[in-house]
């Protein structure tokens, strides 16, 4: 009998993320909670784990995308343009990485004010 207020759900799932500030060592916990159509012989509570982990990190990346550049508000939807778009959008992300920069919006807003900087970032200079 399911007893979950979701249709198709089979599973609900209460997750608890711990995240400690770097800078004041001070550990937040998170309680969230899921439900999955995937049945308990389907699936394993490590295997369940997993793919939320997986997506989880496929979020963080797309949150890295979407924050500097506002992704999801583009107006781009066909054709070429949403792919060449995010190519561009990684490469911007992968360069300042390589460089060591872990603010991405703010070394962008840095960037974008003199393009000399940006030149000799690429090695173009």
């Amino acid at each position: 009998m399911n007893n979950l207020l979701s249709p198709g759900a089979c599973q609900a799932v209460q997750l608890k993320w711990r995240r400690t500030n770097r800078r004041t060592g001070k550990t937040s916990i998170k309680t969230v909670y899921a439900a999955t159509s995937l049945t308990a012989e389907q699936t394993s509570p490590h295997e369940l784990a997993a793919m939320i982990r997986s997506h989880r990190q496929i979020e963080a990346l797309h949150h890295v995308r979407d924050t500097p550049f506002a992704e999801d508000a583009s107006p781009l939807r066909t054709g070429n343009a949403p792919r060449t778009m995010a190519t561009w959008r990684n490469l911007a992300i992968g360069a300042l990485r390589l460089v060591g920069t872990r603010n991405i919006t703010a070394a962008l807003h840095v960037n974008s004010r003199d393009p000399k900087r940006t030149l000799t970032l690429l090695g173009i200079t």
